[in-house]
Order: C-alpha cells, then sequence, then structure tokens
C-alpha cells in the first residue's frame, strides 16, 4: 500500500467559478496548516466543516482567498485523512496551490488513486469501486440508476447471497473429507443438489439478462444499412433532430461511417450511418462498403433501409447478406410515395414504414428500436437491483455458473468429496473477483486507470 501523501484537481481543467483540490494520506493536514490562513481566532480546525481563509506560499505571499475543509481518518472517502482547497477556478491559481504542496511533499495523484485507497482500505469494495467511474461517465438516466444501484450495494448484495450459500455447501462436503470414513447420507447429497441446482439457476437469470443491463449502460450500437440512395443519411438526421449528415440525390454521397449519440425513452444509443452497400469499382466508395461490413459485427441493431416505393434489387440483397446473422429492423422508407409489394426474402423481419421527407412512421420507428431491447417493459419500470451490465462482472459470473454445473454432474456421478469441494472452491474464486476479494492485480490496475485523476 504506498502510503505517500497524494494531491490533484476534483474538478475539471479550466476555467470555472470553483476549483476543488484534494489531498489525501497521512501528512494531509499538516500541509494545509502550513499554506492556509484561517480568518478569525480559530485554534484548531474541526473535522468536517469548511473554514475561511487565505493561502499563501512559503514566502507569506498571498495566492487566493479559499475555503479548506480537513476530514479525519476513518470519516474520510479514503478513509485517510483528507483535506481539501476550494478555490477560484482559475488555471493560475489552481497550479500555483498545487505547486505548494507538492513542493512540500506530496506527490501528484495517479488516475483513481483515491478510490483505490478508498478499496483499499475497505470503504468500497470492487462493484462499489467501479459503480463511481460508471456513474461519472453516464450517458443516460438507466445508465446512471443502474451505477447508482450498484453504488449502493445491489451487485455486492447479490454475490455475497451467493459467495454464503456456497461456502455453505463447502462446508458441508468438507465435513466429508474431515471424516472419510462417513458417507454422504441420502438427505444431504438432495439437500446438496436443491441448493447448488438453485444457485445454478440464479446465476443463469442473471446471465440471460445481461445484454438489457449492459445496453442501459454502454448504449444500444445500432447500424443503419442500405443501398445508396434510400435515405439512411436523412433517417440519420431526423432521429437525431439535426442535419449531421449531407443529404444530395447523387447516390454515394456517404463514404464513411459517422457515429452519433442520442437517448430514446431512456436507453443510450450510438447510432451509426454507412456508406451504401453496391457493387463498384470507385475504391474511395469501395473502401466505404468495406468499412460498413466492419460495423456490422459490432452492432446489436441493424436498421436495414430499403426504397419501399420500389421493388428491391441486388444492391438490397447485397446489404441484406451482408447482415444476414445480425438482429434487422427494416426499415421500409418513402411511406409518402406509392408502395410496392415486399420481396418476400424480406418479409421474415420486423419492419416499420417511413418517410424521412415527412416525418410519418418515426415514432413507430423509435418504439420499434427500444421495443427491441426490452420488450413490453419501461425501462422505469426494471429494479436496477437485479441488472448486472459489467461484462467483467459477466465472465465471472459465467466461470462460477460452470464450476457450480460441474458439481452438480459430478455429485449425480457419486464423485468423492474432495473434487465436489474443488468446484465449490473455483465458483468462490470467481465470485470474489467480483467483488475485488480475489482479484488479480493486473486487473484491478486496469479497472483504476479507467478513472480521471483527482476520483
Amino acid at each position: 500500500m504506498d502510503t505517500d501523501t497524494i494531491i490533484a484537481s476534483a474538478t475539471p481543467a479550466g476555467e470555472g467559478g470553483i476549483g476543488i483540490l484534494r489531498i489525501s494520506g497521512r501528512n494531509a493536514e499538516n500541509l494545509l496548516r502550513h499554506f492556509f490562513k484561517p480568518i478569525g481566532p480559530i485554534s484548531s480546525l474541526e473535522s468536517h466543516r469548511l473554514y475561511l481563509g487565505t493561502f499563501e506560499d512559503r514566502d507569506g505571499n498571498l495566492i487566493d482567498e479559499v475555503m479548506s475543509v480537513v476530514m479525519r481518518a476513518p470519516k474520510s472517502y479514503t478513509r485517510e485523512d483528507v483535506a481539501e482547497v476550494h478555490c477560484h477556478g482559475g488555471l493560475v491559481i489552481m497550479r500555483r496551490i498545487m505547486d505548494q504542496f507538492i513542493d512540500g511533499g506530496a506527490r501528484l495523484a495517479r488516475p483513481g488513486e483515491f478510490t483505490f485507497r478508498a478499496f483499499i482500505n475497505g470503504r468500497l469494495d470492487l462493484c462499489k469501486a467501479e459503480a463511481v467511474i460508471d456513474l461519472i461517465r453516464a450517458r443516460s438516466e438507466s445508465a446512471g440508476r443502474i451505477a447508482a444501484a450498484q453504488l449502493k450495494g445491489s451487485v455486492s448484495r447479490t454475490i455475497h447471497e451467493f459467495q454464503s450459500e456456497i461456502a455453505d455447501l463447502l462446508a458441508l462436503v468438507e465435513a466429508y473429507i474431515d471424516f472419510p470414513e462417513e458417507d454422504i447420507e441420502f438427505a444431504d447429497q438432495e439437500q446438496l443438489r436443491f441448493s447448488s441446482v438453485s444457485i445454478f439457476s440464479r446465476i443463469e437469470s442473471i446471465l440471460k439478462n445481461f445484454d438489457f443491463g449492459r445496453i442501459l449502460r454502454e448504449g444500444l450500437s445500432v447500424l443503419i444499412l442500405g443501398k445508396p440512395n434510400v435515405g439512411k443519411s436523412s433517417l440519420l438526421n431526423i432521429l437525431l433532430g439535426e442535419s449531421r449528415a449531407i443529404v444530395t440525390d447523387i447516390p454515394g454521397t456517404t463514404r464513411d461511417t459517422i457515429e452519433e449519440n442520442l437517448v430514446l425513452s431512456g436507453v443510450p444509443l450510438r447510432l451509426i450511418d454507412t456508406a451504401g452497400v453496391r457493387t463498384t469499382n470507385d475504391p474511395v466508395e469501395s473502401e466505404g462498403v468495406f468499412r460498413a461490413q466492419n460495423k456490422i459485427f459490432s452492432a446489436d441493431l441493424v436498421l436495414l433501409v430499403i426504397d419501399g416505393s420500389r421493388p428491391t434489387d441486388s444492391d438490397d440483397l447485397l446489404a441484406l447478406e451482408f447482415c444476414r446473422e445480425s438482429k434487422i429492423l427494416l426499415v421500409q422508407n418513402k411511406a409518402d410515395l406509392s408502395t410496392v409489394e415486399l420481396d418476400e426474402r424480406f418479409v421474415v423481419f420486423p419492419r416499420v414504414s417511413v418517410s424521412t421527407r415527412t416525418g410519418e412512421g418515426i415514432d413507430r420507428l423509435k418504439e420499434a428500436i427500444v421495443g427491441l431491447v426490452h420488450g413490453d417493459q419501461a425501462v422505469g419500470e426494471v429494479s436496477m437491483d437485479t441488472v448486472f451490465s459489467d461484462r467483467r462482472h459477466r465472465e465471472a459470473l459465467v466461470r462460477c455458473s460452470a464450476s457450480v454445473q460441474h458439481f452438480i454432474d459430478l455429485l449425480s456421478e457419486g464423485a468423492s468429496p474432495e473434487f465436489l469441494a474443488l468446484d465449490l472452491r473455483d465458483a468462490l474464486h470467481a465470485l470474489g473477483e467480483i467483488t475485488g476479494e480475489t482479484t488479480p492485480g493486473d486487473i484491478l490496475d486496469r479497472i483504476f486507470t479507467r478513472f480521471c485523476i483527482g476520483k
């Protein structure tokens, strides 16, 4: 554990009304007292109380009038002594104040080091620490609610429940390892089987709903695909409510992908407009088609756009072939014109008729996009306590589930208690990686480097 006293700006760089510098470590209060001069006859600084005063350099020159606070351990964010200086939010002022602390022995904090110290000192488990950065980076209300629930302990409680139940199973199995002359009684076997199957089914239920949580947290990747001049860029513009993509009557206007963010009914979306799909000898257009094809593999949903006023042709079929393995929502554009009968190869997909010229059907399209995420259940009706959304958590749960399933199989085969215990220990180890009890150091480094400096 690094015991250095660390400092960083807790507010973004740039000009602002207030800038906050945060210091944590055993020398935090002493450093603050060296430079901060409270106004008035104050003999000592009370913990968790703001004081008005001046901040001076080592030669006694005024740098700024500030508010300062000391938060003594363990009642602080890091469970160390923490001090903050609330100064005017100018770059020069904040840099001068920070330099005084660094010259006095503090060092610049690494990304996420304050939260890492909170984790190491037991104030937060790893799930809650991860929720901090997710809350900061949330792009929608639903993502914020998931992060807030995780920070409150929703994921931790669920994992601890699984750990407790698996530990009880392990204690029962190890009792027979310690007393090998005893056979596992039938009643105990039934209890082991019943409990392990219950754990397995609940983990599988969480994994089944993972994509829903991931989409609410990370956003739904929606790719707009189709041949040239069917209205893909117009569709992007009307969904965004602004003229983001150039629209002309000339086929092949879009040569590269265009990506924009949007929130629909609490669901964050990343809309990706692509080059028109067709067979072409133009090297630039061919590269655009190639990039569009590559984007398909990472998309959660493909809006396959066709001209509803014309029969589908070979280029429409080429676009369909590109995304056939993806989740497709067919968009029949130009509904304001006369429509033709839909080719049977396109009938199998859910579809919405729209007109990007008049706006007809756009609301239905938005509802269909959101409906494909979570069916008829509104985001506001979902209990965020039951939602897992982090890929790292999913990977650990998959390994835990596999270990429990193997335990169930071995139990049915009458395997010896030693082998049963190995599976249960593996399951506990996987769950411990989620809360941080058994997480390897390189994974911890990767998690906390996602944080900004100062958090």
